[in-house]
């Protein structure tokens, strides 16, 4: 099933991507795996992996938005600006929310795309 809209909440441990349309969602879960070296750097190097990782699940979607605290947020946005400027831009909005359920992580997404959606002018798809 192809969803057109996502809604990912993002910290630095772990995201929650949620594909969605008028009846359906599907969920994924991207974790940060921790790297306990002495290197100098290690820590960019695996926060980099993990947001390189959600970017991967972002693949293919054609509108995200994506939420989460404001540091974790901050952090994804620069990266997916940085590295992954195809990702970056299928992301059309960053909102900082607290540690929301699933389902009103889903409402927040579906009501903000509908108010974003009619002011771009995109169809829905149905």
């Amino acid at each position: 099933m192809t969803l057109f809209h996502a809604v990912v909440w993002i910290d630095h441990q772990s995201a929650q991507v949620l594909q969605f349309d008028a009846e359906h969602v599907q969920a994924s879960k991207v974790k940060a795996h921790s790297h306990h070296t002495k290197q100098h750097g290690s820590t960019v190097r695996t926060e980099h992996e993990f947001f390189g990782h959600v970017c991967d699940a972002l693949e293919g979607i054609p509108e995200v938005m994506a939420v989460g605290p404001s540091t974790g947020l901050a952090d994804f946005e620069h990266y997916a600006k940085k590295h992954r400027a195809e990702t970056a831009g299928r992301i059309v909005a960053y909102e900082v929310v607290d540690h929301p359920s699933e389902n009103q992580l889903v409402a927040l997404a579906r009501k903000f795309f509908l108010t974003y959606d009619r002011m771009s002018g995109t169809p829905v798809p149905s």
